[in-house]
């Protein structure tokens, strides 16, 4: 049978496609009527690879971004990837690199689970998958009060204020 070489080679593909790990995946809550916020985590890939994209159903829109100084103004802007050096942790933090949940389609309350698929791609171009859960901290929420299976407690600072209405 000429499928069994095949389904071999696949098989072997998927094994060899390492997966990141993924450390304190958290979101910060939101208000009524606030459209976006922005999701947290640390990232510590197998291999050198990079971050290309995220998805999540609560959200119309999810783009990974960066805080990054601008004439003397800290600006947000969208990147096209976020590379991920060989076993070196790279923060998804407030104030820096971080996931931005836009458009989204219901507030956010401390303690809801929001899953996120974030898609990562090695050096050999193969792209991969990989499901995360992340609990929401409510708005003010002390540092250490949030704590979830996948989750420590972190406190998110100024970063993300006024972008309820951040378009695209």
């Amino acid at each position: 049978m000429r499928a069994a070489p095949l389904v071999a080679l696949l098989l072997a593909a998927a094994v060899h496609a390492q997966t990141v790990k993924v450390e304190d995946p958290w979101v910060r809550g939101t208000v009524a009527q606030q459209k976006a916020t922005g999701a947290f985590m640390r990232l510590t890939a197998p291999e050198p690879m990079r971050l290309v994209a995220a998805e999540s159903p609560v959200a119309g829109v999810v783009e990974i971004h960066e805080m990054a100084m601008d004439n003397n103004v800290m600006r947000m802007r969208a990147i096209a990837n976020l590379p991920l050096p060989a076993n070196r942790p790279v923060e998804l933090k407030p104030g820096g690199y971080h996931v931005m949940l836009m458009d989204l389609k219901q507030p956010l309350a401390g303690g809801q689970n929001v899953p996120i698929t974030l898609v990562f791609e090695n050096a050999a171009g193969q792209q991969v998958k990989q499901s995360v859960t992340a609990v929401v901290k409510a708005l003010g929420a002390a540092a250490g009060t949030a704590h979830g299976a996948h989750s420590h407690g972190h406190q998110h600072g100024a970063g993300h204020e006024g972008h309820g209405g951040h378009k695209h």
